[in-house]
Formats: structure tokens, sequence, C-alpha cells
């Protein structure tokens, strides 16, 4: 999911005009760290959530939001501060943005609840704000509601992008392996109902570190269980931060990695045969390289068995996250003959 900073919405204007608004309970909250949690949000009661897709989203809702504003600074860099009142204090008022959704269709259908994993959102001066602080407050308050739009829509899902190939990678950095996990997860549902899916699915999550690894443990038992052709290569970005995580995770970011996968340098080696060549920020770029945290595989994968799925114009790469990391791996896997999709609003 590409997370736009306006300040009401990131949702398109159209989203509205047939939704009627409901008000929604969070009875589930998992903290992986103070950033990252999942929770669970169920429907207004006597009603249900409309069908969907793995690989949607709905928009939520929250009133008692932190507000900022757009400022353009001397640089001319459009930045996102606190909307202060007349007093000082800064204004609180309704924020709605949209989720991709983390649990898969079969889940809701059987359950009835929706999962989300949401990252609490910061500014550069480390002040929070927006929905997601709000959000991150309503389990710790006697207000658990949450307010959703009553349709679900996009069109980043398998059943959209996937088309005729073969192979499919799946790259979500942060919390942006949401609509993956949805995907594979009703994948792994219908082949036990008996419906078979014959393409390769390659499922890379790059994160901090172990215990923001969303869904990890579903993700390896899935992987296990070989119901169907799927390999899960979990990252961690910060290994020492980690605490002695197991030899099913690897190491570095996902854009690194496919860059190792093709041969290629890593995007700091890059960086630093950019900065001497044109002679400006050489030892910023070195720091910067010294500082790189080289990608290493999971213990059971090798290189060999991951290069073999990446089969130029035979595989497609879905990739959600970051607006910077989706613009990197396009670069990188495209170069590579392999077709690119991101999910964006």
């Amino acid at each position: 999911m590409v997370y736009s900073p306006d300040l009401q919405s990131n949702t398109p204007e159209g989203f509205y005009l047939m939704a009627v608004r409901r008000t929604g309970t969070n009875n589930n909250w998992q903290a992986l760290s103070p950033i990252l949690s999942i929770f669970r949000l169920n429907p207004e009661p006597a009603t249900r959530f409309p069908n969907y897709l793995s690989g949607q989203y709905i928009a939520l809702r929250r009133d008692d939001c932190k507000l900022r504003k757009k400022v353009a600074g001397h640089d001319g860099k459009i930045r996102y501060v606190p909307d202060l009142d007349e007093n000082g204090a800064q204004k609180v008022g309704p924020v709605t943005h949209s989720y991709s959704i983390a649990s898969a269709p079969f889940e809701t259908h059987q359950k009835g609840y929706l999962e989300f994993y949401i990252g609490l959102e910061t500014d550069e001066m480390g002040g929070t704000g927006r929905l997601t602080e709000s959000l991150f407050r309503v389990h710790l308050e006697n207000d658990n509601t949450v307010t959703y739009f009553d349709r679900i829509t996009g069109d980043f899902t398998l059943e959209k992008r996937v088309k005729s190939f073969e192979s499919v990678v799946l790259v979500g950095t942060g919390t942006g392996v949401a609509p993956f996990v949805s995907m594979v997860k009703q994948l792994h549902h219908q082949v036990k109902d008996g419906k078979k899916d014959h393409r390769q699915y390659t499922l890379i999550h790059a994160n901090r570190t172990y215990h923001e690894l969303g869904y990890h443990l579903d993700l390896c038992e899935i992987e296990s269980s070989k119901a169907f052709d799927f390999v899960y290569v979990p990252l961690v970005s910060r290994p020492a931060h980690s605490r002695h995580p197991p030899k099913s995770v690897g190491t570095g970011r996902a854009n690194n990695l496919l860059r190792k996968l093709f041969d290629m340098p890593l995007k700091e080696e890059e960086d630093l045969a950019q900065a001497i060549l044109v002679n400006s920020q050489v030892e910023k770029a070195k720091v910067t390289l010294s500082k790189t945290v080289k990608p290493t595989l999971p213990a059971h994968l090798s290189e060999e068995s991951l290069k073999a799925r990446l089969s130029p114009l035979k595989t497609v790469a879905l990739m959600c996250g970051n607006i910077e990391a989706m613009n990197e791996i396009k670069k990188v896997v495209e170069s590579n003959q392999i077709v690119f999709e991101k999910e964006e609003w």
C-alpha cells in the first residue's frame, strides 16, 4: 500500500459515495513493538463486512486524531507539522485513512472480523499524529470503537495482477506485507479445499527486527505444509537489535537481497561508485556502505533455489511498502525483465 501524507484522507473521493459509515469495535490488539501492532475490527452489531478479495482495502476513521498540516520549508521541501490552535495546542479532529486488509476472505466469512497490520506514524521530529496515533490509543482506553466505511475495494489482487505468469514474487516492506498475508492465507485455504494453484509464490518480507515480522510463525507454518509451491523469505535489517533470531530469518533489506540474486551490486555500493564518479560526498557514501547490513538468506534456502524462481518474462513482482523502497525494487526487477506491479491509489 502507498500511504499518502494527506491530512484528511488518502482515499479516493468516490470511495465514500456508495459507502455507509458504520461503527465497529476493536477487541483484539497484538503489540509487536511500540510502533507496530496487529488488531482485529468487528463489524457494527447485526451487520457483516462486505465480501472482498485478498489485496483490497477499506477506509477507517477516528474523530480524536491529532491533526497536522502541510507546510513548505525554506528549501521548498514539503513537511507535515502539528496544526496548532490560537493557544498553541495541537488541534484534534477526524482523520480517515485506508488500510490493506491482512485477514483472508475465508477468515472474515467464518469469524466475522477484519485484521490489520499497522505502524505508528511519526513526523521528522518524532511527533505522532493522524489516524494511527488514535488507533494505538484505542486498546488502552474505554472507547474501543473505530468508524469504517462499509465498502471494500481496490484492484491490487492476484485476480487482476498475476494474469498468466508462472512465478509470483511478493515483496512487502514493514506493514506493506499485509495484502500478501491475506493472499497467502487464502491460497492455503483454497488448496486445502481442493482448489489447486500451479504457480510458484515467493514472499519476501523485510522489517527492522525479528519481533516486528508480523505473521512470521503463520507464514513459516504455511511454507512447511507444502500444500502449494510457496517460499517465505523473512529479513531483518537490524539483526543486532533482534534477540537471537532463529535460522529461519535472513538479514538485510529486500532491495539488496534482490540485487544479490540478480548479481547486481548493493544499492550502497552503487551509490559509492556514483559518488566517486562525480567526486561528491564520497566519504558519506563510504560510511553508509560500512553500516549496511549485507543480505543473507534463511538457513533452509539457497541463492540457486531462489534464482530459479525469478525467470525473466515468466515472473511478476508485486510490491507493497514505502514509496522509496518500491521505486528502488521496480528499478531492480524491471532491469532484469520482470514485470513490476505495485499498490497505489
